[in-house]
Parts: structure tokens; sequence; C-alpha cells
């Protein structure tokens, strides 16, 4: 499918910039319910339950994301070495300064900060080893970025190919992606042994790691968002409502607490996810009514990475160090200040840190050339498809 009958006029697509922070509440709310002592009794129970299951189809509606939005703003002009630069200032200034609270946080608490951990979370490269503690090591929330590493180094080699697919094949290519994390928790159950993650029952560590944390696994929802995005950009999608995939949406959350845990990790979101995605895109595209497109939502959305990266050390402090002491209420007090501060904090990495580093080498440099002379033939590095948008 060469031509692109919905050409992204909008490199940046808002509605799906303002989605970002509405899927990152729900894995603070997972967080600040799982394990936690913000809500007591029956009370606390109750939310737990509620959120048990709030956090993992979130991470999937980021991976589909990635992929989608690195599609759709792709250019031409682009090359491989620009394209890993701008990806690499998106992301690490952010996670080394989480990275960095966390190593303090830990030296604080005393904490044994243990060299596997300390290096793999450094270099983002944590996910890639199936022990149970070192993927959440350092910055718990920090493995999907190893991740996100993976795709954004398989990216300029993925969507070449993915563009040489008709649409037929693109149709066909995204059914199997949907079927890829199913299938590797078919096999994970049935083939894959280790320490169970609770004593006396079959779920082990081993299994969650291949079909959560491990990057190639997850690499089939960055890959489902690339073919996604060449549908839309193809005019070969149905239009879909904002409200009525949202709707869907909901539904897809509540729908996946009843699904098997380890087939709800990573195998049930991408069937809701995919049509919140392309409605709010669309949405943008054609200038329709959304709610996600306000101001507000928007700079929400440029804080949710770093919101993301930092959430967890406020919570988990609080919990060691003030929760265990403070009355019900105070308690609760104490959840919305963790929300506040994470919040405050997310803004000011953004201002200072991410937004001053993205505006000084997140651009796409333009070939110089004199304009008395003419544009010389193929003197351009060798284009890859990379992206101009810094909202991903």
């Amino acid at each position: 499918m060469s031509n692109d009958v919905l050409r992204p006029q909008l490199s940046r697509l808002p509605s799906l910039s303002g989605m970002r922070f509405i899927a990152a509440l729900p894995v603070f709310a997972f967080h600040a319910t799982s394990g936690m002592n913000f809500l007591r009794g029956d009370t606390g129970d109750f939310f737990a339950d509620i959120f048990k299951d709030t956090g993992t189809p979130s991470v999937s509606f980021f991976f589909i994301l990635s992929g989608f939005i690195l599609t759709w703003s792709a250019r031409p002009r682009d090359t491989v070495p620009g394209f890993w630069r701008r990806r690499l200032v998106k992301v690490y200034p952010n996670h080394l300064v989480a990275f960095a609270a966390a190593a303090v946080i830990m030296l604080i608490a005393s904490d044994p900060i243990e060299a596997k951990k300390f290096f793999t979370s450094l270099f983002l490269v944590q996910s890639w080893v199936p022990e149970i503690l070192v993927p959440t090591g350092m910055n718990p929330v920090a493995w999907s970025l190893s991740c996100e590493v993976f795709f954004y180094l398989s990216f300029p080699l993925l969507l070449p190919l993915v563009r040489r697919l008709t649409t037929r094949a693109l149709w066909a290519a995204g059914a199997v992606l949907l079927a890829v994390p199913w299938a590797v928790a078919l096999v994970a159950q049935h083939t894959v042994d280790g320490v169970p993650v609770v004593p006396g029952e079959a779920l082990a560590y081993e299994q969650i790691w291949l079909v959560y944390f491990f990057p190639l696994t997850r690499l089939a929802e960055f890959v489902l968002g690339i073919v996604v995005a060449r549908l839309v950009l193809g005019g070969s999608v149905p239009r879909v409502g904002l409200v009525p995939a949202a709707l869907f949406a909901v539904g897809g959350f509540v729908l996946n607490a009843h699904v098997p845990y380890l087939y709800s990790l990573g195998g049930t979101a991408a069937f809701w996810v995919v049509p919140l995605i392309v409605a709010g895109a669309t949405a943008d595209v054609r200038g329709t009514r959304s709610a996600m497109r306000g101001r507000v939502m928007v700079r929400l959305g440029e804080l949710s990475f770093a919101f993301y990266l930092v959430h967890t050390l406020f919570l988990m402090s609080a919990q060691r160090w003030l929760v265990q002491d403070l009355s019900a209420g105070a308690a609760l007090a104490a959840l919305f200040g963790c929300l506040a501060a994470s919040l405050a904090v997310s803004y000011a990495m953004f201002r200072w840190v991410e937004a001053p580093l993205v505006r000084r080498f997140g651009s796409v440099a333009r070939p110089w050339r004199n304009p008395r002379e003419e544009p010389p033939a193929a003197t351009v590095p060798a284009p890859l498809a990379g992206a101009t948008d810094t909202k991903d």
C-alpha cells in the first residue's frame, strides 16, 4: 500500500496526547491500591479488587500508541541516526532523573543496591533478564522503557517492511499480531516452569516474564500500532466515533478482570485499545469534536511520561515512611498528596528537562544546500522512516 489516502496533515495528534494521561491514571490507581495502606479495611479491599487489573491494559495502550504515532509522523527525509537521537533525547533524560531519585530513596532507606539491578536499569535492558527482582529493580515502572528502547531500535527496519504490505496483507498481519500475546501465554502456561509467584500456586514468575516483560513478546503490540497506522493512513479503516470507542474501551477494562490472569497481561487490551486510538486520530484529522483535545488534557498528556516514571517513587516512599502511622482519613489525604506531588514533579521535569532538550535536539535536520545551486541528486543520507513527533 504505497499511497496514503488520509495524509497526516497533523504531525501531532492532540487527542491521542490527551489520552495518555487518562491511560496513566489506572496505572497510578493500580499501584496505589496494590499492597499499599492508603485505603483501609473493606474500602481498601474494594478498590484493590477494582483496580487490580487496570495497570496492564494501560501498558498495552502505550506500546500500541507508540508504534502508531511513530508511523503517523514518519517523514521520508529522516535518517536512522536522527531518529534514534530524538528517541534517546525524549526518553533518557527523564529516565535518568527518576533513576537517580530511586537510587537516593534506596540509599536513605538502607536498601541494598545490587549491581545487576543498577546497571540493567541504568541502561534500560532490565526486561531482558528473566529474574524476579531485576525488571522492576530500582524504579519499578522503568521496565517498560526497556521494551520501548528495543522498539525504537527496531522501528527503522520494521516500517519499510510494513509499508510494502497490501491492504489485505495489513489486515492479515493485524489479526496475527492480535493473536501473538495469547499464543505466548498458551506456550508459557503449558511449557514454562519456574519459581511460583505465590507459594503453592501454579503461576510462575518465568511465565509472567515471558508474557509481560519480555521485549520480543511486547514487540507484537508495537508492530500492531504500525500496522493500524498504515491502515488508517490508507483510508482502509471504518470510521469509529470517539464516544463509542471510549465506551467500548471501558467495557474492555471490565472484561479484562474476567480473563485468566496470564492471558489478561497483554492479550486482551489490544482488541479495545485499537478502536480508541483510531477514533482519536481520525477525530483530530477530520476536526470533529474531541474532549481529549482541550488545552488542559493535552498538557496533562505531555506530562504523562514523567508522571508515569515518578508516581511509584512517591507512593512507595509514603508507604514506607508516612502512611503506617496515619489514621484512615490522613492516609487517604496522603494518597492525594502523592498524586499532586507526582503531577508537580512531572511538570517540572517536562518544563526544565524534557521540553528544552527535545527543542534543542529533537528536530529533524534538513539537509543544507546553497539556494543558488541546483539540488544535488542522492546526496542526502539514505532515508529510513523516523518520526518528527515529540509527544511519544
